[in-house]
């Protein structure tokens, strides 16, 4: 995220069970520890307290027929108060040894925590460096909603996807949104393999039959965000008006598929620009994987990731989260339809413009029943309301999506359409590369409007339970 990340509560652990140990031993934590959790309402275990990171350097090695990661992760942050003691979210792997500061720290596991304790107490804004050293597979991550993410091996390689916390699969680190930093990612396969990642490619070396793909990303990076994809691919590089960088991979199985809409990627580009102002990253394009190599698209940044050819309104989708979800994330998981809510209307607004159902035609098929052709799927937009999901399995639910861009509709339909072309600008600008949640939303489009009048759309259609009378 940009400088004003959020501060996270520092929770005092006074005891830690310990998994593992290295560097002379665990035990309990005196002095003032970082907490093992934001306290996520959905995910109160993700992330961590007492340190915010600002660079990640991943340098990992992968045998795909072995399914095997060498790693090191190299993390720089800053202390936001005095640390006696740290911990990292990492699920599974072997730690083989932690420094802090080029010095030897002692380390212990407890689930996905990996607990650090520094030679030396950290000062409250001292900056520091952190290097661990792991190995071992990585696993799939189930998560509540019952899907899987983390590290996916694949038929012809393997894929890191990370929404909502599968990449502690594949490296340590701060694993919640709201600490977003800039990465560099350097991976070495078998040479034959490729290995695509997000920003831009700065490197490509081969030696002794193994090559080395280097990857960097200036912009800040929520962790979910981040992914890797090895296996072989057909790359496509260009750029567009103003110099933009494209860099497509995809699959050979795909590319007769994927060739019709991937050419449709500078238009589309082209329109979210003008829609939504300047792109916020430094480069753009798209993964096309096999469709059984995962279960669904994910917007990781500067390059989606789709299993299998997308159809424009998926692309228009995806390529909208770089503004809404990976420029501007949100604080917490239950902020969901501040992504998915955008990107939904964005599909809209594209097909409204394209020569498809207007936006109100589709909200009016949404609110009688009639958008999809499954009578359950159309009750489900109403299952609940799109500011609170009821748990951590519903966060991706359709009230996220179809309700959260009827929220939307409903504020378009209250400051009129030059008024809320000019809201969604500024909303990006406004956070750009940074965390926001729902409360500061509707304080924003309060602000930005301050003659309406929004309490039914927000206590109705926002938090409402139930489906609200027709406005």
């Amino acid at each position: 995220m940009r400088l004003t990340r959020l501060l996270v509560a520092a929770v005092t652990v006074t005891a830690l069970g310990a998994c593992s140990s290295g560097g002379g031993g665990s035990g309990g934590v005196d002095g003032t520890p970082g907490g093992s959790g934001v306290r996520d309402p959905y995910f109160p275990k993700a992330g961590n307290g007492g340190y915010d990171v600002g660079h990640y350097d991943l340098a990992l090695d992968y045998d795909p027929d072995a399914e095997h990661v060498t790693g090191t992760a190299t993390i720089t942050a800053r202390a936001t108060h005095d640390l006696s003691a740290f911990n990292l979210d990492l699920k599974g792997l072997d730690v083989e040894s932690v420094t802090v500061e080029g010095r030897e720290a002692r380390f212990n596991r407890a689930g996905q925590e990996l607990t650090v304790r520094p030679p030396d107490e950290l000062d409250d804004g001292e900056t520091f460096r952190v290097r661990v050293r792991y190995s071992g597979e990585p696993e799939t991550v189930t998560d509540p909603d019952d899907s899987e993410e983390g590290w996916l091996p694949t038929e012809d390689g393997a894929v890191g996807l990370g929404e909502p916390t599968g990449s502690m699969a594949w490296f340590p680190g701060n694993h919640h949104p709201s600490d977003k930093a800039a990465y560099d990612i350097a991976v070495t396969v078998p040479e034959g393999y490729g290995v695509v990642s997000n920003g831009q490619l700065t490197g490509e070396t081969t030696k002794g039959g193994r090559t080395t793909f280097r990857w960097h990303t200036a912009e800040p990076m929520a962790s979910y965000l981040a992914t890797i994809a090895v296996g072989d691919w057909r790359i496509s590089r260009s750029t567009l008006d103003g110099g933009l960088p494209v860099y497509t991979a995809v699959d050979p199985e795909q590319a007769g598929a994927s060739r019709t809409v991937l050419a449709q990627l500078p238009a589309i580009m082209k329109w979210e620009q003008a829609l939504f102002g300047p792109y916020p990253f430094s480069s753009t394009g798209a993964i096309v994987d096999r469709p059984d190599d995962a279960g669904y698209a994910l917007e990781t940044q500067t390059r989606p990731y789709f299993p299998g050819a997308p159809d424009t309104e998926t692309l228009v989708h995806e390529l909208a989260h770089q503004w809404y979800g990976d420029s501007v994330t949100p604080k917490t998981w239950r902020d969901m339809w501040l992504n998915e809510g955008f990107a939904t209307y964005a599909e809209w607004l594209w097909t409204e413009e394209h020569g498809g159902d207007t936006a109100q035609e589709t909200f009016d098929a949404l609110y009688d029943g009639t958008y999809f052709e499954d009578e359950a799927a159309n009750e489900a937009v109403w299952a609940f309301p799109p500011g609170k999901p009821s748990d951590a399995a519903h966060i991706s639910d359709s009230p996220v999506y179809q309700r959260g861009a009827m929220v939307l509709h409903r504020i378009r339909q209250t400051v009129g359409d030059d008024a809320f072309r000019a809201l969604l600008r500024d909303w990006a600008a406004a956070h750009r590369h940074g965390n926001a949640d729902t409360d500061d939303f509707t304080a924003f489009v309060e602000k930005s409007a301050p003659g309406k009048d929004f309490t039914a759309i927000w206590d109705d259609w926002l938090y409402g339970d139930g489906k609200p009378e027709r406005p």
